[in-house]
């Protein structure tokens, strides 16, 4: 396409992925300002950070830069193995209390949205009490989140069957969840990620027009389904054009002409667009980085 890229979206990307050893305040800061720095980005998706002061700074750098902030509580859902579905309630108390607490700090740091994950799927025998349980558990979120201020949740599908194995999962449940959350708030919504298409064996056309009308953020990354022995294999999002993995120039291409198609890009609406990328072992965060603009670009020159 012959129009500029950053027309029809901001370009985001996901800190601690790209970053995924910036643990200590020093790092924490050093990179986020890295990106923040870089007016290529738009927008920018966070986990909690190391501490209370290093929170504060950092609120006050994205405040700064003008950015379109984001805040991902998958790190704490994996971390403390948490599941807002269990089966046990005692559980499913303590994911939700894990995830108001994610809904404070995501105010705290000024973010726009929260993102969240579903936990395992518990088979076809508990999967309808599931997604009962779950649906329940959005609601007690989005009602918290609301009585503070405006923070959009959002639901990202996760692969169903090969790495993490979760409920949510399929396009279809997460509009099957969306449209009954929607009941208690309208701006609930979901995310999808390019890189979770493969594991879920649907294309960027079927995910997105399924979504369309509850599509809130788009993810683009990378996955390595071929070889289960490969250290990459799974939900590891190495950078586009892996040898043996799935995303490279072409199949990002489908997946941004799918979003015009669907009417998510569209000029001067500035739609978010996020890297969600890792660098493997003995690559540097700052060259995949830079990889994934030239590829983005590339891929955008030839929708």
């Amino acid at each position: 396409m012959r129009q500029q890229l950053h027309d029809f979206m901001q370009v985001g990307i996901v800190h601690f992925m790209a970053y995924p050893h910036a643990e200590s305040s020093k790092d924490y800061i050093r990179t986020l300002s890295s990106i923040i720095e870089d007016d290529f980005f738009g927008a920018i998706e966070i986990k909690t950070a190391p501490n209370e002061q290093t929170a504060n700074e950092a609120r006050g750098l994205l405040e700064s830069a003008g950015v379109t902030v984001g805040y991902s509580a998958h790190p704490i859902l994996i971390r403390n193995q948490a599941n807002l579905h269990s089966l046990k309630e005692e559980e499913r108390q303590r994911a939700l209390e894990l995830m108001k607490g994610a809904i404070d700090e995501a105010y705290q740091m000024g973010a726009k949205n929260l993102a969240l994950m579903s936990g395992k799927d518990p088979g076809a025998k508990y999967r309808g009490q599931a997604l009962e349980y779950f649906i329940e558990a959005l609601k007690e979120m989005c009602t918290y989140a609301k009585s503070k201020g405006d923070l959009e949740i959002l639901l990202e599908p996760f692969d169903h069957e090969t790495d993490f194995k979760c409920l949510i999962g399929p396009s279809e449940l997460a509009v099957e969840i969306a449209q009954e959350v929607r009941k208690v708030d309208p701006s609930f919504g979901v995310m999808v990620d390019l890189s979770h298409l493969p594991m879920l064996g649907e294309t960027p056309v079927q995910a997105l027009t399924t979504t369309k009308d509850y599509l809130k953020h788009a993810h683009i990354g990378n996955c390595l389904i071929q070889d289960p022995n490969h250290p990459l294999y799974g939900d590891k999002h190495p950078r586009f054009g892996y040898k043996g993995s799935e995303i490279g120039i072409p199949e990002l291409s489908d997946f941004l002409r799918a979003l015009l198609e669907i009417g998510y890009l569209e000029e001067g609406k500035s739609r978010v667009v996020a890297f969600e990328i890792k660098p493997a072992p003995g690559e540097s965060s700052e060259a995949i980085i830079a990889q994934a603009k030239r590829t983005l670009r590339t891929a955008w020159q030839r929708v």
